[in-house]
């Protein structure tokens, strides 16, 4: 009787990665090399490469910087396999898994504004470097988490603005120990106390950065997931959402960024260094990827 390795009989899904911009200014040429990085790390691999437009923020997200994002990567040369998928047309499926947390009294109603989180964290004092921080900023310091739920009720009921935060006490103590891959860092143990009870979703913008990514990457089958490396204290969230929810778990790489001339990393107000702007004063996509090339894997310099 001859031995067989299960595994090997099992077709392994092509490496996928993606480049998900959010549509609330122009790219840049951070964003050029994120982008970059993402295509050639699926295409050096025979693997596919989606284009996904996160634009959950409806009050800051505009349609035209959506169209100027498809027209800088086509002129990058960038090509991406199936439909782009929009966020803003999937608020009812992120709404599910909302329910999925509520269900598991995995959630809790917050009412505070920002103000009170800062006059909390200002009158405890507590920590002789600052409040600690988290992905989000410091970290909440849980005025709400335990309101009684028959008030939370009352002022839900009443249309007081709130967010639906996680209770990250029990998220961890339901998942039990995690961890994730990076490419570059190894095998990295999930933290939720360094993320604190962050917020999943809010009344006007019914998911977060966290859910929906979490959700996306899984439903569109992303093997591996490259971005900026200020989003690794993140993917602490994303691995014990993933848990959770019983979503698979991708690879990571989060890469290095590009910064200007004095050091500092590129944002949305560098608009001298938009793909934009760079075409308009003459250069071609050859040049715009050359700036960025030099950071990339297996690039020359």
């Amino acid at each position: 009787m001859m031995d067989y390795d299960l595994d090997s009989l099992i077709p392994k899904p092509p490496l996928t990665t993606r480049f998900a911009p959010s549509p609330t200014g122009r790219l840049h040429l951070g964003h050029a090399y994120s982008a970059l990085f993402a295509h050639r790390k699926a295409r050096d691999a025979g693997g596919r490469f989606l284009l996904r437009i996160e634009d959950i923020d409806t009050t800051r997200c505009r349609p035209e910087h959506t169209d100027a994002i498809l027209r800088d990567l086509e002129w990058l040369g960038l090509d991406w396999d199936g439909e782009v998928v929009r966020q803003s047309a999937r608020f009812e499926l992120y709404d599910e898994f909302i329910h999925v947390l509520e269900e598991g009294s995995l959630l809790y109603p917050c009412f505070c504004t920002r103000k009170d989180i800062q006059a909390e964290i200002a009158a405890a004092q507590s920590a002789p470097h600052g409040p600690p921080h988290g992905p989000d900023g410091p970290l909440y310091p849980g005025i709400c988490k335990h309101l009684d739920w028959r008030e939370a009720k009352q002022r839900i009921e009443a249309g007081e603005p709130h967010a639906l935060r996680l209770h990250m006490d029990r998220a961890v103590m339901m998942t039990g120990p995690l961890q994730f891959e990076d490419e570059e860092a190894g095998v990295i143990a999930a933290d939720g106390a360094l993320c604190g009870d962050v917020v999943l979703a809010r009344k006007e913008t019914p998911t977060s950065y966290h859910l929906s990514v979490t959700v996306d990457d899984a439903l569109q089958h992303v093997t591996l997931v490259t971005r900026g490396e200020e989003l690794l204290a993140s993917t602490h969230i994303h691995r014990i959402l993933q848990a959770l929810f019983a979503l698979p778990t991708p690879k990571y790489h989060h890469h290095g960024l590009i910064a200007d001339e004095q050091g500092a990393r590129l944002s949305k107000r560098d608009k001298a260094l938009t793909i934009e702007v760079l075409r308009e004063t003459g250069k071609t996509p050859e040049e715009v990827r050359a700036m960025a090339q030099p950071a990339l894997p297996g690039s020359a310099g």
